[in-house]
């Protein structure tokens, strides 16, 4: 039987790392605790060549080396939805190298100084699906506003405004709550600034702005800002079937 070409086979501690779940030094450690076995048998080294298709396992559980990563971020004030900036940190920059250099992007953005859940993937399809107006995905966002909102907002956000600069913005939801200084805003579609600008054009300028769900997707409240995790198997086919259905 002819042996797997050297140049096909990959250390340990980069096939491991490149599913996001550990870095090279954690992989280390794995190996020499013994957590780690290729088809049935123990690794001894991290730098160990393996062919890709072997049968990995740590604690006995199965590695998924998924094509695609998800993941969700509770976005913090004061960080770009970018992949890079020059000048300024982006949410990019609270990831570990081994998820940054998976080419990961924010599905849509949120400004600088807006907070909550944020999407994160290397799966261009899907992110461009959900994005799309015509996919009629909810975006839905908690805003504190100077002034109070009432029905008559709500009325011209459904009706569809038409901005100063002739913008003419899709159909909206506003729900006031409390004595209306906070509300929720739902968007199907994403222009920039749109929140901001349409309450601004109303007389109820935002004092802050948090999203709380994208489509299918909410933000895990046990999320702290600057926090992330991968999105579970069932919000990853949530989502798959919501952007194929509509």
């Amino acid at each position: 039987m002819i042996e797997r070409e050297e140049s096909a086979l990959e250390r340990l501690d980069k096939l491991l790392a490149s599913t996001g779940r550990w870095s090279r030094r954690e992989v280390k450690e794995l190996v020499r605790q013994g957590r780690v076995r290729a088809d049935g048998r123990v690794v001894l080294k991290p730098e160990e060549k393996l062919d890709p298709a072997a049968s990995l396992t740590v604690d006995g559980a199965p590695v998924d080396f998924a094509t695609f990563v998800y993941l969700m971020l509770h976005k913090p004030a004061g960080l770009l939805s970018a992949t890079e900036d020059r000048d300024q940190p982006t949410v990019l920059d609270l990831l570990p190298p081994e998820l940054k250099r998976r080419g990961l992007f924010p599905v849509g953005r949120l400004d600088k100084d807006t907070t909550g859940l944020l999407l994160l993937t290397d799966d261009g399809d899907l992110a461009h699906r959900l994005l799309s107006p015509k996919k009629h995905v909810d975006k839905v966002y908690l805003a504190q506003v100077e002034g109070r909102t009432d029905r008559a907002d709500a009325a011209a956000l459904a009706a569809g405004l038409v901005l100063g600069d002739g913008l003419r913005c899709l159909p909206a939801g506003l729900e006031p709550l409390g004595d209306g200084s906070r509300c929720l805003v739902t968007l199907r579609e994403g222009k920039y600034h749109q929140v901001k600008r349409m309450l601004a054009a109303r007389g109820k300028p935002v004092v802050s702005l948090h999203r709380l769900s994208m489509g299918t997707l909410t933000l895990d409240e046990g999320l702290k800002p600057g926090q992330w995790r991968f999105l579970t198997p069932q919000e990853e086919e949530e989502l798959r079937r919501l952007v194929t259905s509509t």
